[in-house]
């Protein structure tokens, strides 16, 4: 393995020990998913600002190009 590979595997034991504390937490807002809702303003009744929308358009982008950059290898 390589250094790489360690620092990746530190990074996904940092966030599931983050989450983990904060689903067993159960305070609201603590949560990534609930973060990610407030940042994008998904929660219902959030009234949709132009600023709004472009936030979501990016999250939505960027979630596009993840899913493809993950299942075609060598797309960018």
């Amino acid at each position: 393995m390589t250094g790489w590979s360690w620092a990746w595997i530190a990074w996904i034991a940092a966030f599931a020990a983050i989450e983990g504390k904060a689903l067993t937490n159960k305070e609201p807002g603590d949560t990534l998913s609930e973060h990610v809702r407030r940042w994008f303003a998904t929660t219902r009744g959030t009234e949709a600002t132009p600023w709004v929308r472009v936030r979501r358009a990016g999250l939505l982008g960027f979630m596009a190009w993840l899913t493809v950059h993950f299942l075609v290898d060598g797309f960018m």
